[in-house]
């Protein structure tokens, strides 16, 4: 049997996206344990002012899904009156995000996901968030990762990003890509990603992209538009 060019060049894309999520999943699996004591400067230096921003703008949807829930971090951010769904695609990264929302005493739904492949029918969400997941995602996958937020969430509904970018400073930038190696190591995430590029070709609506510290963290406030 003959197999065509599309074939092929599907059969590429699907094995590049399962060995991408697979890699992310060996990081996090190997870094649980220690991901909230290596993330301490960072959390204490810049996300604790930022993460209730996020949260400020969806604070009306009734139903709000976390994408890359992580360990939790968010957790004490969500709005008292929102029923709150957590996903992660590594169980080690859930059990510490489980243990979070007793300490915090909220009530979260974590479910072990891909947010390649999320299981919720269509329009369950009023509203989604993802702070600091997609620069974890090669931006090859991002437009597919959008794509399935925005099919999950109501039209009309939003989504808020949280990531990081280069700094347009040049001596700041070269302290960044310095950094970059070990970020890579690490975290397997990059500081030059095209998030917002990504947002529009998968046809959603940045309504504000502004930077939320320094020029290195931007939120991108994006709206899902009425299917057509």
């Amino acid at each position: 049997m003959l197999i065509g060019a599309s074939e092929i060049i599907w059969d590429l894309s699907v094995d590049t996206t399962n060995q991408a999520t697979a890699d992310l999943r060996s990081i996090y699996d190997r870094i649980a344990p220690l991901y909230d004591l290596l993330d301490i400067p960072f959390e204490r230096g810049r996300y604790r002012a930022i993460r209730p921003g996020v949260f400020a703008e969806v604070a009306d949807a009734r139903r709000l899904l976390d994408c890359g829930i992580g360990t939790g971090r968010n957790i004490p951010y969500y709005p008292r009156q929102v029923e709150v769904t957590g996903i992660d695609q590594c169980q080690g990264m859930l059990e510490r995000a489980r243990r979070r929302a007793h300490r915090q005493q909220r009530q979260v739904d974590l479910i072990e996901a891909n947010v390649l492949d999320m299981p919720f029918d269509d329009d369950v969400f009023c509203a989604a968030t993802a702070t600091f997941l997609f620069c974890v995602l090669p931006d090859e996958i991002q437009e597919s990762a959008l794509r399935e937020i925005a099919r999950v969430v109501k039209p009309g509904g939003q989504i808020v990003l949280l990531e990081y970018q280069l700094s347009q400073r040049p001596w700041h930038s070269r302290i960044m890509k310095l950094w970059a190696p070990w970020v890579r190591f690490a975290y397997g995430a990059a500081f030059d990603q095209r998030t917002h590029e990504h947002v529009r070709k998968a046809g959603l609506i940045v309504e504000q992209r502004r930077y939320v510290h320094a020029d290195i963290i931007v939120q991108l406030s994006i709206t899902v538009p009425e299917r057509s």
